[in-house]
């Protein structure tokens, strides 16, 4: 089973986290034949591994590929039309 959803935890060199972005997966595959995760704006792409190793993709000019990405899965979203049950 593959997950849908992964949060990308930016880092900056000396390990602290600088960003954190939620990222869904999309139709597209990456270079490495892996899936394509993307926040809502589109901005944000990445390839995810099926062992959680992220590649960032650029997704526009004068981008510089980010370094020391991690992938945390998270749980599927509720599906807003059904009730949650307590």
């Amino acid at each position: 089973m593959s997950t849908h959803r992964y949060e990308l935890v930016f880092s900056d060199g000396a390990g602290e986290v600088r960003d954190v972005v939620v990222v869904e997966r999309t139709a597209a595959s990456g270079p490495g034949g892996h899936p394509v995760y993307a926040d809502p704006t589109g901005i944000i792409r990445a390839e995810i591994s099926d062992h959680d190793e992220v590649r960032v993709l650029a997704s526009g000019g004068h981008q510089e590929p980010a370094q020391g990405v991690v992938a945390r899965p998270l749980p599927e979203a509720p599906d807003p039309g059904v009730p949650d049950v307590a």
